[in-house]
């Protein structure tokens, strides 16, 4: 086995890593703070070619390999949780749903503006009534004029990007008796479909700059060519995407870890008590020792699921894996950042706080970490 990561993905973590210490870091608490979208860190993204990265050229992406991408993500998230969530939920949700399940036209026309960066998707799932059940959903779409379009009707919430994006991966039920044999997926586009109404946004613990929309449709009426793939395989559609959501979740998890861990380990080695560096008790080595111990191994379950899925290999378990442990490795080690700090790490003059406040986030969404224990129960009992 080769853990080393090849020149190529090397450059790439380094280019982005530079980006993110140069135009990210600088910016974060400023993005906190103000809870504003980013507009402009996502266009220099999209410059670098980091809004379309396991895209393929031909539609717009980078065609970068899944390990390359997760390590981009990572550093991504160690300047910023929200734009971590932003381009997770742009590309690992909305790009690729249309990567995997539209056709060539629906490729050409939708999927290349949100892999060149000069468009942002969204995707919109949960529904108040409707997290981890997703069947339970009530949003409908209902045939008309012979077929030739669908009537939406419903809300969503908890849509990263919702209310921002131009374009949005609908599921919708268009046979509610069906179960989840009954769902649906649907390409919207905000600006174009009458009945789109973003009711607002979330006021978060953490996530901030990545806004969290609640939707709503009133008879909006969408082109039956916009659905994707065959009638009544949303379902599907969904939890293969998310499957592979979850890889890009650790590596959120991973970075968030990771600047938690920078952080604690620079101020344990200035802060001084009894006349000596708070670094040199044995008490503050093991938290660290701990923390580092903690994120190398949730990066070790990130590659892994990323290696099965670039090999074409089931994934399911290695993914829910990777997302389950490195979203509670970020808290536990966010937690510990804040610890080493003392009472400055409760205080926005350090970013330990915000560390902790982006981390829980990762524990929830994509997957909470009771579905993903029953999901990684059932593929070792199948």
């Amino acid at each position: 086995m080769d853990f080393s990561p090849t020149q190529e993905q090397r450059q790439i973590q380094e280019m982005v890593s530079e980006f993110v210490d140069d135009e990210v870091k600088p910016r974060a608490a400023e993005i906190d703070e103000t809870d504003e979208f980013p507009w402009d860190l996502v266009d220099e993204m999209a410059d670098l070619g980091l809004m379309g990265m396991p895209i393929p050229e031909e539609y717009g992406g980078a065609e970068l390999d899944y390990h390359s991408y997760a390590m981009a993500l990572e550093e991504i998230s160690r300047g910023s949780g929200g734009l971590g969530t932003i381009v997770a939920a742009h590309i690992s949700l909305a790009c690729n749903m249309i990567y995997e399940f539209g056709d060539e036209a629906q490729k050409e026309t939708y999927l290349t503006p949100l892999a060149e960066g000069e468009e942002i998707g969204a995707f919109a799932l949960s529904e108040a009534g409707a997290g981890s059940d997703v069947p339970a959903m009530d949003t409908t779409a209902e045939p008309v004029d012979g077929g030739d379009a669908y009537l939406v009707n419903g809300g969503k919430l908890w849509i990263s990007n919702g209310s921002v994006a131009d374009t949005v991966v609908l599921f919708a039920k268009t046979d509610p008796e069906a179960g989840n044999k009954g769902i649906s997926s649907f390409i919207v586009r905000p600006e174009e479909d009458d009945g789109f109404i973003v009711e607002g946004t979330e006021h978060k613990l953490g996530d901030k700059g990545c806004p969290t929309a609640e939707l709503r449709f009133d008879d909006m009426r969408i082109p039956a060519d916009r659905m994707l793939g065959e009638e009544g395989r949303g379902f599907v559609h969904a939890l293969k995407t998310l499957n592979g959501g979850r890889i890009t979740i650790a590596a959120r998890g991973v970075g968030i870890a990771q600047a938690a861990l920078d952080e604690a380990l620079q101020y344990a080695q200035d802060r001084e008590q009894f006349d000596q560096p708070i670094s040199d008790f044995q008490a503050i080595q093991h938290k660290l020792a701990d923390m580092d111990t903690k994120t190398q191994a949730a990066r070790l379950l990130m590659h892994q699921a990323a290696d099965k899925k670039m090999a074409g290999e089931s994934f399911v378990k290695e993914a829910a894996q990777a997302k389950l442990y490195a979203s509670e490795v970020s808290r536990e080690v966010a937690n510990e950042g804040i610890q080493v700090h003392g009472g400055y790490g409760y205080t926005k003059d350090f970013p330990a706080e915000r560390f902790y406040r982006d981390a829980k986030l990762n524990e929830i969404y994509e997957g909470t970490s009771e579905v993903l224990r029953n999901t990684i129960a059932s593929e070792l009992l199948d």
